[in-house]
């Protein structure tokens, strides 16, 4: 992946010296960034993402998760072409492979069931300090997300997911219910399994991260990948709606799913109503408070 000084700069260096931005069109999506399609002289196609210049972390993090996700072989991912920071303009930015729109192929939820089961039992990045967690600490929306190495998945779920997420949320949490998530924290080896194996996870899958991508499969976008227990990625992707049940049926064939798995869901989705509640305020606290009632 190049870095450039500017997006014009970053154009340039991609596609050759006299390719100029013809056209800057704004794309929906996301609460985080101001994402644009570009169309450049040549007629290629990009994405852009601009944040202010501090905010540059957020797309060494994505990057560094897509290029993880798209090692594996396994699953569509956009490739990230070039990062930078225009000093002038004020604003970090990321370029990124711009997914064309095309028909979704037969069994679209199938397929997808498949590459995600085959991403969760492909080979993860090497770590030191334990199988868990990813070389370089990233995001979940807008809030840092530690992912220390650990030995044990339990340790990691306790220390670089839950517990960060319960310190951010004391003040909004009245005091039975922190005391109630301290308590969980503290015995979630009652609760949650070790993994027979490491998987790589996109780590915030939901429906507004798949699209169609150009081959007509499902693609995925804007990770906080790292590596864990597969069940938690799951357990993500019911949060908001789920997918089909034959995107299940089809990854259960692929890599099967541990029949207490449905008893360990929403503590792992606990996690994200933590951040979502330390991001968007109480409306969230609702959900929180009934999933630590169903666990202490």
């Amino acid at each position: 992946m190049l870095t450039a000084t500017s997006v014009t700069d970053a154009a340039a260096m991609l596609f050759g010296g006299g390719v100029t931005i013809a056209e800057k069109r704004s794309v929906y999506g996301g609460d985080i960034n101001q994402s644009y399609r570009l169309t450049l002289s040549n007629g290629a196609r990009v994405f852009l993402k601009c944040n202010r210049p501090e905010n540059r972390p957020f797309f060494v993090s994505e990057a560094a998760g897509l290029d993880a996700l798209g090692k594996s072989r396994t699953i569509g991912v956009p490739e990230p072409l070039a990062i930078g920071t225009d000093m002038e303009q004020g604003e970090s930015f990321l370029l990124l492979e711009y997914l064309e729109p095309a028909q979704r192929v037969r069994g679209y939820w199938e397929v997808f069931g498949r590459q995600l089961a085959a991403l969760h039992r492909a080979p993860c990045p090497p770590l030191t300090g334990g199988p868990f967690g990813f070389p370089e600490d990233n995001y979940i929306g807008a809030t840092p997300q530690k992912n220390t190495p650990a030995a044990s998945w339990v340790t990691f779920f306790r220390n670089q997911r839950l517990m960060p997420q319960i310190l951010l949320a004391r003040d909004k949490l009245d005091l039975d219910t922190r005391m109630r998530l301290e308590r969980l924290a503290e015995h979630l080896d009652d609760v949650l399994p070790e993994p027979a194996f490491p998987s790589l996870l996109h780590g915030d899958l939901w429906s507004g991260n798949t699209v169609c991508g150009p081959d007509g499969k499902a693609w995925i976008l804007d990770p906080a990948a790292y590596v864990g227990h597969f069940e938690a990625e799951l357990a993500m992707t019911e949060l908001f709606g789920g997918f089909p049940e034959s995107f299940y049926r089809a990854y259960h064939e692929g890599n099967p799913i541990d029949c207490g798995y449905s008893e360990r869901r929403d503590l792992y989705n606990l996690y994200h109503l933590l951040n979502h509640l330390n991001l968007f305020g109480e409306m969230y606290l609702f959900s929180v408070r009934q999933v630590v009632l169903l666990y202490t």
